[in-house]
C-alpha cells in the first residue's frame, strides 16, 4: 500500500524516537498505490535498496549501520547518495519516494516485480 506524502512528513517531524514514526506510517498506510509514471527510475544496487527500506522503516544511521553492519558513516554516505541518485532533497523525500515508486510497502517490504 501507499503511503500519502503528507502522512511521512508528519511522521518525521514528529519528536521523539524513529519507532513512533513508523508506527504511524504503517497505521496510516491505507491509500492504494497510484500509477505515475516517472520515467525509468535509477538502479539501485542491492545495499542501496537495503538502506532506502531500512530509511522508509524509520530506522536512523546507527541502527541501520547495526543491522547491515557496517559502520553509521558508510551508512550516512549510502543515504547522501541515494539522495542526490533519486533527486530527492532530504530523507523524508527518500521515504516518500520509496513508497511511491513502490520500491516498499507498508511494513517495509519489497512489493514483487
Amino acid at each position: 500500500m501507499s503511503v500519502p506524502a503528507a502522512v511521512v512528513v508528519a511522521a518525521f517531524t514528529i519528536a521523539g524516537p524513529p519507532s513512533i514514526a513508523r508506527r504511524l506510517i504503517e497505521a496510516l498506510a491505507v491509500t492504494p498505490p497510484t500509477a505515475v509514471d516517472t520515467g525509468d527510475p535509477p538502479e539501485l544496487t542491492e545495499r542501496e535498496t537495503d538502506v532506502v527500506r531500512l530509511v522508509a522503516q524509520g530506522l536512523s544511521n546507527a541502527e541501520i549501520a547495526e543491522r547491515l553492519y557496517i559502520g553509521a558513516a558508510t551508512v550516512k554516505t549510502y543515504v547522501s547518495r541515494l539522495l542526490t541518485k533519486l533527486d530527492c532533497a532530504t530523507r523524508v523525500h527518500l521515504v516518500i519516494h520509496a513508497y511511491e515508486s513502490g520500491l516498499v510497502t507498508r511494513g517495509g517490504e519489497r512489493r514483487p516485480a
